[in-house]
């Protein structure tokens, strides 16, 4: 008999450029710690990015902006990511790139409008009438078939539901009864039932079971305290972006017609002004009553010089507008030209009369001790083994040429050393494979060198 060997179930996340960042790695004072959360350096840009993920939590930054500058590979996209994770999954973060405005389906100033929706979420408070414990009985009562034959249906069902202060005696319709037998509810279950809407939600069994023998890994819930009829509060997070979208759906009806469009591949469908005006009626009346709050949450523009001047003025007044999210944006440019205009140059490629409305968190340029750090901390995340005279080469490249290439050097050295018979990166592999590729600056010079042997 021959026995394999069984390979683990776990499944292999792919490493992206931003994996190993956790947070802006600061302390309690909101002093940025030299390397800490996957950041290394960059420390006044990490704090001036915690004074506003702290103005985000406290919702005094609803409306304005900040722009990260600073040259290419200094982190800007990694202090944003780190600001979404401190702000954590509860606040809407919108990632996007100022090139994705340009669809051929879609105005410029709807694909800005739809991200700035995604940005703002709604926590919605709703008071629900439940009856929740532990089951102790469930008894379906069984009539005649009022429609003759031999056989007998359900006319209510008895369930009777224990918490650690009383118990009590349901009789409940039929169709409940369906639901319970969906949930596989058994009696010795923690249920709760849904008063308005009948609806059946198992939680778990209770732990008074817990000692029993179970092959079936069972999750088991304490006992519910108070009384079995309660009002619970229910919290649900939704977008502004998704309420415009499942209002802006036409239902169909039962024609032809309604199907075939139903078959159709959907196209992006415009939301007009009109229907977002009356959604954030509605929204404003739901925060008046204190049903719902707002949460602002965060639009990230990358590579913001990349929109052009209608793009810029729309944004004055998203911004503007009573409801809007924070936005961030990040650019690599210096003074050049603002695109869809022909001679305005401009700091950033930004109109002065928005740059005058950002705050300006500057990044800067890497030491060469910083690039070993974010290389030795890469090679962790990628879980490569790398010796220290090989890491200090790859710091050395990374301040001759940029810290984009002496990352991307890491993984084909460490395939070149298993190739070698190594598992840890040596010195001469990163020479071998920095001799096989050429970074942007290398491949430049060549180009000026042997410029007539290239087509123009």
């Amino acid at each position: 008999m021959k026995i394999e060997e069984v390979k683990s179930t776990a499944k292999t996340q792919r490493i992206s450029a931003h994996s190993h960042i956790k947070g802006l790695g600061l302390d309690d004072g909101g002093t940025a710690i030299q390397m800490a959360a996957g950041l290394v350096g960059q420390e006044s840009a990490r704090e001036a990015a915690g004074i506003v993920v702290d103005m985000i939590k406290s919702k005094k930054m609803a409306g304005r902006a900040c722009l990260l500058a600073g040259p290419p590979g200094t982190g800007k996209t990694a202090i944003a990511l780190a600001i979404a994770q401190e702000l954590g999954n509860k606040v809407p973060f919108c990632p996007m790139v100022g090139s994705e405005v340009y669809s051929s389906e879609i105005k410029k100033t709807e694909v800005l409008m739809e991200n700035f929706r995604r940005a703002i979420g709604l926590r919605i408070k709703e008071t629900k009438e439940v009856y929740e414990g532990e089951v102790t009985e469930l008894t379906p009562v069984e009539t005649e078939n009022p429609m003759g034959g031999y056989g007998k249906t359900v006319s209510h069902v008895i369930i009777g539901l224990k918490t650690a202060k009383g118990t009590k005696q349901l009789k409940l319709d039929p169709s409940i009864y369906e639901s319970l037998q969906k949930e596989k509810v058994e009696t010795g279950d923690v249920i709760y039932i849904e008063a308005n809407s009948g609806a059946v939600k198992r939680q778990g069994r209770s732990d008074t079971f817990a000692t029993e023998f179970d092959l079936e890994a069972e999750e088991y819930v304490p006992l519910p305290k108070g009384d079995v009829h309660k009002k619970k509060e229910v919290i649900q997070d939704v977008t502004l972006h998704d309420l415009d979208v499942a209002n802006a759906r036409p239902q169909g009806g039962q024609d032809i017609l309604s199907m075939m469009g139903q078959l159709m591949k959907p196209k992006k469908t415009e939301i007009t002004d009109k229907l977002r005006k009356e959604i954030n009626k509605v929204v404003n009346k739901y925060i008046d009553q204190g049903i719902a709050e707002l949460v602002p949450g965060v639009l990230f523009i990358d590579e913001v010089h990349m929109l052009d001047i209608e793009t810029f003025t729309y944004l004055h007044r998203a911004l503007e507008s009573a409801i809007a999210p924070i936005v961030i944006f990040a650019t690599n440019r210096g003074r050049c030209v603002i695109r869809g205009t022909e001679d305005i140059i401009s700091p950033h490629g930004i109109p002065l009369d928005l740059l005058d409305r950002l705050l300006i968190i500057r990044t800067l340029p890497y030491s060469r001790v910083e690039m070993e750090q974010i290389l030795r901390l890469r090679a962790q995340t990628e879980g490569i083994q790398i010796d220290e005279a090989a890491l200090s080469m790859v710091g050395e490249i990374g301040t001759r040429t940029t810290l984009r290439y002496a990352v991307q050097l890491l993984t084909p050295s460490a395939l070149t050393a298993k190739v070698n018979g190594r598992s840890v990166i040596a010195k001469e592999d990163i020479q071998e494979v920095g001799e096989l590729f050429l970074d942007a600056k290398s491949s430049a010079k060549i180009l000026s060198q042997h410029k007539d042997k290239y087509m123009k």
